[in-house]
């Protein structure tokens, strides 16, 4: 299969996850896994784009076939030595193989690569598969599983990082802990690969995991927006979302090692905010003119004592948050905030991070409503729900969130900064409501005149 890149370079650069977009990817592969399975060759390469300033690493999974695959017209590749090319995930040969290299723990050697199956617990027996639609970034298969198994999904990285991912190694350490605040971990599936560029040679990472899967349930922002528009009360909702993300927080303080916020901890956590200050000020003028009152919070939450530092969700929003009949709220995607490298997305953090993030999701929800009519103001809806959130937060975890406000506000006001990057660059018409709450936290945080 010498001539299999050449044609992925096109198709790569059709895809939703292709990165870099508006340009003809530059790729070469620099590991694969083979495998034959009933005279279909099961391919996962690892392919390097070298078009864009700094290059990516894809996991571009493929199947040839002698014969078409009935149904794939919208998968197919191209054609190579005879064979037909198809996008991995959307062939059930890939598909069912996946799960079982999970649930068997099989190892696979490849070239210039390697690949280990893990597993948690059974997924049941696989019926069939289809690949879920409207992703961004990586490519999720369903599973419809026979009896009463829970359905499952498996999530495959498009883009891969040295490192673990710290979506499966959250979710894996959640449901080893008992909890039933997050869909229910199978599998994952981890790779070895040459990479010349690193002292020792190699890299490791994760291409896939495995997991339960929750149809049919609306999302806590569907659920937020619905209610703030037609004026429900939310509090109650609002609380138990906070007592949801106190009880994950504490399991993984329980599962996974937490350390002292020293003075290196602290430093390395203000350069990370500062940093995305600097950037935000040079791109955004708005934020330009906040950018010395921004230094003073962040001066001040740098000389305050910090709690322990722990594994969190890193991008909790209310997007992130299911609602079940059964459980309750159930928190999903702890890949942390796509903006962020990946080192530091499993790095431990203060658990306020997580708090902040779902305080301005309740005022994306307000600033939401008044895009669709600027004549609707939800701001006492918002902040009804933001205060709701926080008790429930503290009846759960009996930290009394609001007298470590100084800290809280510097996170909101650090999660403010990176929106008003990704609106100013997505949506500026949005620009205004991550600016506008950095007035407002600026302002309550400036030093009183008496």
């Amino acid at each position: 299969m010498s001539n299999v890149a050449p044609s992925l370079a096109g198709w790569m650069a059709r895809q939703r996850w292709y990165a870099t977009k508006g340009r003809t990817p530059a790729i070469r592969v620099i590991g694969s896994l083979e495998t034959m399975v009933n005279e279909v060759l099961v391919m996962t390469l690892l392919v390097i784009d070298e078009a864009p300033d700094v290059p990516v690493l894809y996991q571009v999974p493929i199947t040839a076939r002698p014969t078409p695959l009935p149904g794939g017209d919208h998968a197919f590749i191209g054609s190579s030595d005879g064979l037909y090319l198809y996008d991995g995930p959307h062939d059930p040969i890939y598909a069912h193989g996946l799960l079982n290299t999970m649930a068997t723990e099989k190892h696979v050697d490849g070239s210039d690569a390697q690949a280990d199956g893990h597993t948690l617990a059974a997924p049941g027996r696989v019926v069939s598969s289809r690949v879920l639609k409207g992703e961004q970034s990586n490519t999720s298969i369903i599973y419809d599983v026979e009896g009463e198994t829970p359905q499952v999904i498996a999530k495959v990285f498009r883009v891969l990082h040295h490192g673990d991912n710290p979506d499966v190694t959250t979710q894996a350490a959640l449901t080893e802990g008992g909890s039933g605040r997050v869909p229910a971990s199978f599998g994952s599936l981890t790779a070895t690969w040459t990479d010349p560029g690193r002292d020792e040679g190699l890299a490791h990472g994760h291409l896939a995991f495995s997991q339960e899967f929750l149809p049919g349930l609306e999302d806590a922002w569907r659920v937020a927006l619905d209610a703030a528009r037609a004026g429900t009360d939310f509090t109650q909702a609002a609380f138990d979302l906070g007592v949801a993300t106190a009880e994950v927080h504490a399991t993984l303080a329980a599962e996974l090692p937490t350390v002292e916020a020293g003075p290196d901890e602290v430093a390395a956590a203000l350069v990370s905010m500062r940093r995305r200050l600097t950037t935000a000020a040079r791109e955004v003028p708005e934020i330009a003119e906040f950018k010395e009152a921004i230094d003073r919070v962040y001066g001040v939450a740098e000389s305050r004592p910090w709690p322990r530092l722990q594994r969190i969700h890193g991008d909790l929003h209310l997007g992130q948050a299911l609602q079940s009949p059964e459980r309750g709220w159930v928190l999903l995607d702890f890949e942390g905030e796509p903006l962020r490298p990946m080192p530091e997305r499993s790095r431990p953090d203060v658990p306020l991070r997580d708090v902040a993030g779902m305080l301005r999701s309740f005022d994306y929800v307000s600033g939401s409503l008044a895009q669709e009519k600027p004549s609707v103001d939800a701001s006492a809806w918002a902040g009804a729900a933001r205060r709701s959130f926080v008790d429930g937060y503290i009846a759960s975890s009996g930290v009394d969130v609001r007298a470590e406000r100084a800290l809280l506000d510097a996170f909101e006001i650090d999660k403010a900064v990176y929106e008003a990057i990704y609106e100013s660059r997505n949506r500026p018409d949005w620009l205004g409501i991550p600016v506008a709450a950095i007035a407002r936290l600026v302002e309550r945080s400036a030093p009183r005149v008496s």
